[in-house]
This record gives structure tokens, sequence and C-alpha cells, in this order.
């Protein structure tokens, strides 16, 4: 898979695609991110990329040029599956759009800032419009980074165990079970037996009790 992100603060990003998972990915030839830096594309002399907005709004809006230009640059070297605007209005991030995005081959995410984008790149270049939350950063870079976390650990081979991803919360609709680790006593507080009895078939039910029982008590909506 091969990620392109737009930004005018490619630095933002350093850390999260040098380290853990995502660099793994990288490494193994399983997932690329190539970062560009919108003010790269503006004809402006001081690399100027946004402008007041008609209306007398106030809060400075990213001009339509240099997405454009940047867009259709990197349209001209390859096919792109989706193009994603990450935005405090755009459909909230789940797992199975998470899913939907890890089998595709190539996307290009642009990062909004300011007021956001002129509407006109949005009707123009964007195929799709992700939130990760109901409120409103400084920057899409980190929701940009979240949205490239979420997809890349899905790709087969990313992870050691690959069936690790499948029994995360969300993936089935409902939140994980309990999970424990050594030892087997801690301060008091024991790890259930039934996970010490090595009967597969019954620890399978007790998971799938205790994965009701805490989506019931914390997310009750996902059980609607």
């Amino acid at each position: 898979m091969r990620i392109d992100v737009i930004t005018i603060h490619p630095e933002l990003l350093k850390g999260p695609f040098d380290v853990s998972i995502i660099h793994r990915a990288k490494e193994k030839g399983l997932a690329e991110i190539y970062v560009h830096n919108l003010r790269d594309y503006s004809t402006d002399k001081h690399k100027k990329v946004d402008d007041y907005a008609f209306g007398g709004e106030a809060g400075m809006v990213m001009c339509i040029e240099p997405i454009d230009a940047c867009i259709s640059y990197l349209k001209n070297q390859r096919h792109y599956d989706e193009i994603i605007y990450m935005c405090p209005d755009g459909e909230l991030l789940n797992q199975p759009t998470a899913n939907q995005l890890s089998i595709l081959q190539n996307i290009i995410i642009l990062a909004g800032h300011y007021k956001g984008i002129d509407e006109r790149a949005r009707e123009l270049f964007i195929t799709k419009e992700i939130s990760i939350g109901d409120y409103v950063l400084t920057g899409g870079e980190l929701p940009a980074a979240i949205l490239c976390d979420a997809i890349i650990r899905l790709i087969p081979g990313v992870l050691n165990d690959e069936s690790s991803a499948l029994t995360d919360s969300f993936q089935d609709g409902l939140l994980s079970a309990p999970v424990y680790t050594r030892p087997a006593q801690y301060k008091g507080l024991e790890v259930p037996k039934i996970l010490l009895s090595g009967n597969f078939k019954e620890i399978e039910k007790w998971k799938m009790g205790k994965s009701i029982e805490r989506t019931k008590n914390r997310r009750p909506d996902l059980l609607d």
C-alpha cells in the first residue's frame, strides 16, 4: 500500500511514521508513506497557501490552487483509489472503514488546516471525508496519522500475529474482553481461573460473555 499525505506541517508527521508498527510496515516493504509539503506547490513568492474567507467569516482558508497542483501531480503518476480529506464534518472513523481502506493500493490523505479548504477543492478532488471525533483540532495532521495507523496495522504481515487484529475491539461490533498476563496473582487480585484451565472452548465462551457484558456497560449504542 502507498499513502501520500498532503500537509502544511510535514514535521508533525515525522514521529508517528518512524516508530512502532508503521515503521515496521515500511521496513518490510508492506507500506509506503510519502509526506508532501503543500507549500512546495504554491506559486506565491512567500509560499503562502491560505487566504481570507469570502463573506467576512473569521479565520483563514486553504487555497484551491496549491491543492489542485499537488493532487494533480500525484494523480499523473498513478491511480488513487481514494482521496481523503480529514475534517470535523466528515464521516466518523470506525473499524469497518479502516478495514475497507486497508485493502486499497493507493490513497491520498489531505490534512486540513485553519478554517478548512476551499469548498471547490472538496467538490473537485475529494472522494471521502473522514473525522476522528466530534471536536476540532488545530490541523488534520494528527487525524491523518491516526488514520494511517488504523489502516496499516491491518495489512497482512504487518503484525507478528495476524490474528491479533481480528480480535480487537469493534471488529465484531463488540468491545474486547478483559485480558491478563503473568503473574496470576497480584495484590490480592487473581486471573480468572477459566483462563488458566486450558479448556479453549470454555475460554472462548467466557470471552464472548465478557465482551458482551463490557459492551453493554460501556458502549450500549454498539448493541443497537
